[in-house]
């Protein structure tokens, strides 16, 4: 039986990667409205990583878990 493991550089992703193309090009994936994400959910996200980032970045908006990453976004900060 295989374990499911979430690398834990995927959310760093999710703070520093912007959105390539749409609506919201150039905005962080991590800033993307729900409804933006919930509309890729019915539409299809795209394939690669930035489809698996949008459809990580909705189950944590739809759970309400983005204090998760708070300290990811504190880390991007100058000091």
């Amino acid at each position: 039986m295989s374990e499911n493991k979430l690398d834990p550089s995927l959310l760093k992703d999710l703070v520093k990667m912007k959105m390539p193309f749409g609506k919201y090009k150039g905005q962080i994936i991590c800033e993307l409205p729900v409804s933006y994400l919930e509309w890729f959910d019915t539409k299809g996200f795209p394939s690669g990583k930035l489809g698996m980032l949008m459809q990580t970045m909705l189950v944590i908006k739809q759970n309400g878990l983005e204090s998760l990453l708070k300290p990811l976004k504190q880390n991007l900060r100058p000091h």
